[in-house]
């Protein structure tokens, strides 16, 4: 199983295409195996445009008028993450432990055939308004190039307190997820519960996060999204440094990491960086992450601001060297913390 791609519902998707082309250095796609759509009506109610950065595409989606299923989003929401859709090996026995399970079918499976190859596809609801949309292709993953974006790394889900366990529940039963990382966060101020879950073979990780207290930076994104959602995308990089050096060039917002961050990273045994290399870390504000038992495997992970103006959905840029894996508790404290810091400026 892997991301196939994403989906956003926005208010002007031009724009938006724009936006990661000339940000992101994303490339515009005018040909891309879609769920088979009415054409006529597709383009009398809703704009697509589709955006790709190696092995990353998203799919982007605007409403023309009020009969849009985006429009009807819009409605409930702001602007954020629709759909994430699911490379399967087989989706009949997906949709059979679906309905077994009482997933509610948003769209059974259908055939079609795209750019030589025959494919399946059908559409299942996940959490709060997020859905999955399964695809069933024997065609090829798209060759990742050395560009500044390469992959989708994660995908982070927040769900209501008290929502977390069967959240979990449903992704293990329905998708065949597995547990792999449990997190407890609390600061001074607030906190969360996170588990992450994998897919079989590891093409998928989805961290779930659910408010530890009332005021949590949670629960402010479950309130601005009026519901459980899609809270950021991690992006991978083979090169963060240069990455996102790039991306401060083009006047792209990032979280503040304070000084002290890098103070006391030093400080930390078996600390694995050079000088030079730390210094331009902290230049581009990047948090690190190793574990003491084999700190070559370096975790590097920075953080945008919201891209959207509400304080929902943000992207996360993320570098794995030498296969690390999982997720680094210091970073993932650290991203806690650095947001909160942005939530307090808002009360």
């Amino acid at each position: 199983m892997r991301i196939e791609h994403v989906h956003f519902y926005v208010e002007d998707a031009k724009a938006w295409r724009d936006w990661f082309v000339s940000v992101l250095a994303f490339e515009v796609v005018d040909d891309y195996m879609l769920p088979p759509y009415p054409l006529e009506q597709k383009e009398k109610h809703t704009c697509t445009q589709v955006v790709k950065s190696g092995s990353i595409c998203f799919v982007l989606s605007s409403p023309l008028n009020f009969t849009s299923p985006v429009a009807e989003f819009l409605r409930h929401h702001p602007p954020g993450v629709a759909d994430v859709a699911l490379a399967v090996e087989d989706i009949q026995d997906i949709m059979e432990r679906a309905h077994n399970n009482g997933a509610k079918i948003l769209q059974p499976i259908s055939e079609y055939y795209w750019n030589g190859f025959d494919i399946k596809s059908s559409k299942i609801k996940a959490w709060g308004s997020l859905s999955h949309t399964l695809i069933e292709t024997h065609s090829s993953t798209p060759t990742t190039l050395p560009l500044p974006l390469v992959n989708i790394d994660h995908v982070v889900l927040n769900v209501p307190t008290g929502e977390l366990e069967n959240a979990v529940a449903w992704y293990e039963k329905i998708l065949g997820f597995q547990p792999q990382q449990m997190f407890n966060i609390q600061t001074e101020y607030s906190g969360l519960h996170s588990r992450v879950m994998i897919s079989d073979c590891g093409g998928v990780q989805l961290p779930i996060n659910q408010p530890a207290t009332g005021n949590s930076q949670i629960q402010e994104f479950l309130d601005f999204n009026q519901g459980a959602g899609v809270q950021h995308i991690a992006l991978g990089s083979l090169n963060l440094i240069e990455t996102i050096a790039l991306f401060r060039s083009r006047d792209l917002p990032f979280l503040v990491v304070p000084q002290t961050y890098y103070e006391k990273l030093v400080t930390r045994p078996g600390f694995p960086l050079s000088l030079s290399e730390i210094d331009a870390i902290c230049q581009q504000e990047i948090l690190v992450d190793w574990q003491q038992d084999n700190p070559g495997a370096l975790l590097l992970q920075i953080f945008t601001q919201p891209i959207f103006g509400q304080p929902t959905f943000f992207f996360e840029f993320i570098e794995r060297r030498n296969l690390a894996k999982g997720f680094g508790e210091g970073n993932f404290r650290a991203l806690f913390e650095a947001i909160e810091r942005e939530q307090l400026k808002r009360r």
